[in-house]
């Protein structure tokens, strides 16, 4: 019995042990490269980084209404209106200078192929 119980439990960790591998694998192979991409994908790479540069440096004042908003449902209405504004100005100069560094870099494949400085690409999308 305690046999059977110890070659399962085996089996299941390396089954389990098996499946994480995969993905990692999976993920590994799924990183873009300038050099296993086509013009067609860079160029969609650059014009992306571009465009999304030049949305965060125009729209990066959002963050303060956003911030505002976001800190009142989590935390009251006390602290939204009065910590949300200053974690909104903190916000807006990150997103601007991401947007600028982003629209001053469009054609450097950087950070990764193109990919966001951080995450969320944009001030409406969620956190």
């Amino acid at each position: 019995m305690v046999y059977k119980r110890s070659l399962l439990l085996t089996i299941l960790v390396l089954a389990l042990f098996t499946l994480g591998t995969e993905q990692r694998v999976l993920a590994v192979n799924d990183i873009k490269s300038i050099d296993d991409s086509s013009p067609q994908e860079v160029v969609d790479g650059m014009a992306n980084k571009l465009a999304r540069g030049v949305a965060n440096v125009a729209t990066g004042w959002l963050e303060i209404p956003k911030q505002i908003y976001i800190t009142c449902k989590e935390d009251g209405y006390a602290k939204g209106l009065t910590v949300g504004p200053l974690k909104g100005i903190g916000m807006t100069l990150v997103r601007t200078a991401s947007g600028v560094g982003e629209t001053v870099t469009f054609l450097i494949p950087f950070p990764g192929f193109y990919d966001p400085f951080f995450d969320p690409s944009y001030v409406w999308q969620k956190e």
